[in-house]
């Protein structure tokens, strides 16, 4: 039956001969490579400290004069929410006004900047993103940039 299949291995030397070791290229090894038991490189691969074990914590590169990712998330993190807020005006089309949110604020999607163009037209204000306060300045800029009424304030609360 093993001649049969050529893509199977014949286990049956192996079963009838249990004290028996396996050499390269004989039908009852299972593994034909380099090593010939699978936990040869297992075994030397977590005794090597320092070369990719699994305890091994990566090691964070930091150039002198900048920041840490971790410095970085929990700065960021720690910063007040702002929130930027597109005021309705009469001079843009509402189609110029989707146009710029999307252009201006990563991440927006139509449905998002439709629905808050509308919340503008109809409430006369509507809240855009809220985010830090450098971010929340650059986006503001951005909309006056193109034309939109826009102002920044404390997100009080959360969001």
């Amino acid at each position: 039956m093993a001649a049969a299949v050529p893509s199977r291995v014949a286990l049956s030397a192996a079963s009838r001969f249990p004290n028996r070791h396996a050499v390269a290229g004989d039908r009852s090894c299972i593994y034909k490579g380099r090593f010939q038991s699978l936990a040869i490189p297992m075994a030397l691969s977590a005794a090597a400290p320092g070369k990719g074990g699994v305890l091994d914590r990566p090691v964070e590169k930091t150039t002198p004069g900048r920041q840490s990712e971790f410095d970085v998330k929990k700065k960021r993190k720690m910063t007040p929410p702002y929130r930027v807020i597109l005021h309705n005006d009469n001079y843009n089309r509402r189609e110029y006004v989707v146009q710029v949110l999307m252009k201006v604020i990563p991440g927006m999607t139509v449905d998002n900047a439709v629905n808050i163009m509308q919340e503008a037209h109809v409430n006369g204000l509507s809240v855009v993103i809220v985010c830090s306060q450098s971010e929340a300045e650059e986006h503001c800029t951005s909309l006056r940039g193109n034309g939109l009424r826009s102002s920044i304030e404390p997100a009080s609360g959360g969001c």
